[in-house]
């Protein structure tokens, strides 16, 4: 069983069992402004970044919901320029980035601010990228590959999901094979999350569940993957502790900070075998993420048990149950027939599965046989 940072050793002060610490380094590089009508402080804030000429990413849902249009209001009034770009879809893919790099290219554009939920983070982060480093979006799968410096970003999400504003990772599909590429480095990250409940609250009931169900995801797995360390555990164990106690209730800014804590608890410990699983869900079917995850992670939680078993119980008596009940009480897909996967397609999602690069991080070594068997269980 992987260690959990801190633990009594043989050594003693006075006859009393010393503690030991892991050595870590934890690095929070984004400043975090929080609050009901926080977003009328985006003006400010960009204005003292230097925002002069700023690249609006967001979704044509934010458009008909009338945030971009108050966004750009903001930000006019401190004589800020905004050029929209919203040409993009779930879970973006590489062509989408590359439109994306194409439209603002000869603009002049010194800034991005990203509205909406993770995959406007995720856009904005591999429009920067290629915009400030050229290439493709494969060149920058890994982290710390990009060599110049970035434009500064400003995230402002508008559900309680993925907390990609906390991260420095982009997740970009690649537009030919479907593969989920995690792309980071320190100088994506945000100099800025404005997190406002009041946006949150006006997401449809739905997309607040499946959101709010990966954030629990987020939480859960970081806390036991292999990397964790002492002070991503206080992040994750936090972020769980606001997002079960709220997941049922309407308290959307304690559900807002939990994500973001769990966001960063995946920036410094990264996720395990749900993610694993749930990402060739999306990629074959077009499985909306949260639905794939409330699917799989109960189950995952099950096969975890034997590794990870007494961290588990620091979450919750029986987390397994509790996630099932959560994820009952969201109406959330709760099998894999649900999402309409047939069942001789498991083998193929297995091997699939098996080559996620966040299934090297679950505390119980994951390969293609235990992919198989998250996936029996979950039909």
């Amino acid at each position: 069983m992987p260690s959990t940072g801190i633990r009594n050793t043989p050594a003693s002060v006075n006859g009393a069992p010393g503690v030991f610490v892991q050595p870590f380094d934890f690095h929070l590089r984004t400043r975090v402004l929080f609050g009901e009508g926080a977003v009328e402080r985006l003006g400010e804030t960009a204005s003292s970044l230097g925002f002069k000429r700023t690249l609006l990413v967001a979704d044509r849902g934010l458009i008909a919901a009338g945030h971009v249009q108050r966004a750009r209001r903001i930000l006019h009034r401190y004589h800020i320029d905004v050029i929209l770009f919203h040409d993009f879809e779930a879970n973006p893919d590489t062509a989408m980035v590359e439109a994306g790099r194409v439209f603002a290219e000869h603009l002049a554009v010194d800034s991005i601010v990203a509205l909406g939920g993770g995959s406007s983070m995720d856009c904005a982060k591999g429009i920067n990228f290629l915009l400030t480093n050229g290439g493709r979006m494969q060149d920058y799968w890994g982290y710390g590959k990009a060599a110049k410096p970035m434009l500064p970003m400003i995230g402002i999400p508008t559900t309680a999901g993925t907390g990609s504003e906390a991260q420095s990772y982009a997740l970009i599909s690649d537009s030919e094979t479907h593969v989920k590429m995690a792309c980071g480095d320190p100088k994506a990250s945000f100099q800025v999350a404005i997190l406002d409940p009041d946006l949150v609250a006006s997401a449809p009931a739905a997309v607040r569940a499946a959101a709010g169900y990966d954030a629990l995801s987020h939480a859960v797995e970081a806390f036991v993957t292999t990397r964790r360390n002492p002070v991503s555990d206080l992040y994750a164990r936090e972020a769980y502790r606001l997002i079960e106690a709220n997941f049922e209730s309407t308290v959307t800014g304690a559900m807002q900070v939990g994500a973001h804590y769990a966001g960063i608890a995946i920036e410094h410990s990264m996720l395990g075998a749900a993610h694993a699983c749930a990402n060739p869900l999306t990629a074959r079917y077009g499985t909306t993420h949260g639905h794939a995850i409330a699917v799989l992670l109960p189950h995952v939680a099950v096969w975890n048990e034997p590794a990870v078993g007494g961290r588990y119980r620091e979450l919750s008596a029986d987390l397994p149950a509790r996630l099932g009940e959560l994820r009952s009480a969201a109406g959330l897909p709760a099998t894999l027939r649900d999402l309409g996967v047939p069942c001789e397609d498991l083998d193929e999602l297995a091997e699939a599965a098996s080559r996620q690069w966040t299934g090297k991080f679950n505390p119980r070594p994951f390969d293609r046989a235990g992919a198989r068997e998250v996936y029996e269980c979950a039909f």
